[in-house]
């Protein structure tokens, strides 16, 4: 049992490249090249995640009087990138996973830069104790290789074998949604104790920001003109932040357990609210495609 304990965060890993490898099979150069014609989508997008995001974080934490400790910790959530898991999101719920791939790896190279400038403003605002969060390059290109890799190899297989591509779409769908279900009951097993220690004093603020973000990351670009798959696909990639790259600079580079606590009651509660918004945007699609002219 150890044993499988121990490997668990490697099958993890591989899952994941496989299931990227999976959305690499629906993918092809065409796609990418549509997002060309959608240079709004790509600016609102980056804005957002960038600059509105920190700046309604903090709002939250100010308006709910988040402690100092736990106020960092929350920034620095808000400063991560969009997840892996937010490109899987997108494709079970009809976004544009070409535009979620490219954003992941566009936020993921800002990241170098906005995520320490953001996280070292929020611990000279509100902790004051003058550490810094350097640029974390090495984090940035393990989510370099285990979301473009895969697609790209993906997307090679596509173009050599198109009929064994649409044969994989249902199976990997399905292989898809029970890695989800195992990353979050994962999720819950691995931070129940922090989750359920913390959750009085920050958990508000962070389901709060959790649903601000999908909202935000959704309607915002509807409010803009853009299509439903676009908006799918911003609302998610600003809405599933990378919780192990906080969790990593909470821990490994700050050595504060306190501050991690945000990104771990996060760390679950994305994927009950993210699964939640995906069935309530799919019902009103489908409410309103039923509708009479």
């Amino acid at each position: 049992m150890s044993n499988f304990i121990s490997l668990l965060p490697t099958l993890l890993i591989g899952a994941l490249a496989l299931i990227m490898f999976g959305l690499g099979l629906s993918l092809t150069l065409g796609d990418f090249r549509r997002l060309l014609g959608h240079p709004k989508a790509v600016v609102l997008a980056l804005a957002l995640q960038a600059a509105v995001l920190p700046a309604i974080c903090y709002g939250l934490i100010v308006g709910l009087g988040v402690a100092p400790v736990y106020a960092v910790g929350l920034m620095l959530l808000a400063a991560s990138p969009g997840g892996v898991s937010a490109n899987l999101f997108s494709h079970l719920f009809g976004g544009n996973v070409a535009m979620n791939i490219s954003l992941t790896a566009i936020n993921t190279l800002l990241s170098i830069v906005t995520l320490p400038l953001i996280a070292n403003f929020a611990i000279e605002t509100f902790a004051r104790s003058g550490q810094v969060v350097p640029m974390q390059t090495g984090k940035v290109i393990e989510v370099i290789g285990i979301v473009l890799v895969p697609v790209a190899i993906g997307m090679i297989v596509k173009s050599r074998a198109p009929g064994f591509a649409a044969r994989m779409d249902t199976p990997m769908k399905r292989f898809s949604m029970v890695v989800l279900a195992a990353l979050a009951v994962i999720a819950i097993a691995k931070e129940w104790t922090a989750m359920t220690t913390s959750f009085a004093s920050i958990g508000l603020a962070v389901i709060a920001f959790n649903a601000i973000s999908l909202g935000m990351g959704y309607y915002v670009p509807r409010l803009m003109g853009l299509d439903k798959p676009n908006s799918i696909a911003i609302g998610y990639e600003i809405g599933i932040h990378n919780s192990t790259l906080a969790i990593f600079v909470a821990l490994s580079v700050l050595g504060d357990f306190q501050l991690m606590l945000p990104a771990a009651i996060y760390s679950v509660s994305m994927y009950v609210l993210a699964t939640a918004f995906g069935f309530l945007v799919l019902g009103r699609t489908r409410a309103a495609a039923a509708a009479p002219a």
